[in-house]
């Protein structure tokens, strides 16, 4: 430790400043978009898929399979979800973009709320609004990226 105090002393680093964890540039709302309709679509698989007699042990046990899959594929994609949201308002949009998009904290709080919301339950009010509510964020994220 005092090898590096000492070589840091005689060779200081200069600070770097940077927009994101890695300035990398490149922000997608694809990814929010693909996993938005991925939640929708078990959604809808799920509410379609028949429950079987009772009796049918191998159609019940596959039913059940099912159902588990459709389930932790939407869980999955909820919290892909609202992680590449919650990156998008970090580290792509800026407080200059508070002008163009006065109620854009209010968008992303909700549409991060939605993603919560499709994993506490099954409900297609709840998943075509988390299409919608991501759709919305990503036509921002496009009309500021046409004016860079």
């Amino acid at each position: 430790m005092k090898l590096v105090k000492a070589l840091l002393a005689k060779m200081p680093l200069p600070q770097a400043y940077a927009h994101c964890d890695v300035p990398c540039g490149i922000y997608d709302s694809k990814a929010s978009q693909t996993s938005a309709a991925t939640v929708k679509k078990m959604v809808e698989k799920m509410i379609a898929l028949e429950k079987p007699e009772s009796g049918d042990q191998m159609a019940m046990l596959n039913y059940k399979n099912t159902i588990t899959r459709c389930i932790l594929v939407k869980e999955e994609h909820a919290r892909i979800c609202k992680e590449e949201l919650l990156i998008l308002w970090t580290d792509f949009f800026k407080p200059e973009h508070l002008e163009k998009y006065p109620n854009l904290h209010d968008i992303f709080w909700k549409a991060a709320k939605l993603c919560s919301r499709n994993k506490q339950e099954v409900s297609i009010q709840a998943a075509e609004s988390l299409v919608s509510a991501v759709d919305e964020i990503a036509n921002m994220v496009h009309a500021i990226q046409e004016n860079l």
